[in-house]
């Protein structure tokens, strides 16, 4: 069994994922290549105190690019869908909900 902070990385942020957060209750993070599902879930549920109803994971392929002359390779990584139960609010990124006061 992994850490429970080393298998949630970090919180993604685009225009795709903001939107699955405020219409369908879903959040999208990087995870750790090695992680499984059931650890995802139960990190999450542990670290921000969240209910979570489903996991989907995928794994993104590194681009091969080119500085210059020579050929270098992006890293591999791991994405994670987290469906969250209905009541269930996750702020991954560390901001209180709603406007600044």
């Amino acid at each position: 069994m992994r850490i429970l902070s080393e298998v949630l990385k970090r919180p993604l942020v685009t225009e795709k994922a903001t939107t699955l957060k405020s219409n369908e209750n879903k959040v999208v993070l990087e995870v750790a290549m090695a992680a499984n599902k059931k650890e995802i879930k139960l990190a999450a549920e542990k670290l921000f105190g969240v209910s979570v109803d489903a996991v989907n994971t995928s794994i993104y392929r590194g681009k091969s690019k080119r500085v210059g002359k020579t050929m270098g390779r992006r890293s591999n990584w791991k994405k994670a869908v987290l469906t969250l139960k209905e009541g269930s609010d996750m702020d991954a990124f560390g901001v209180a909900a709603g406007p600044a006061a």
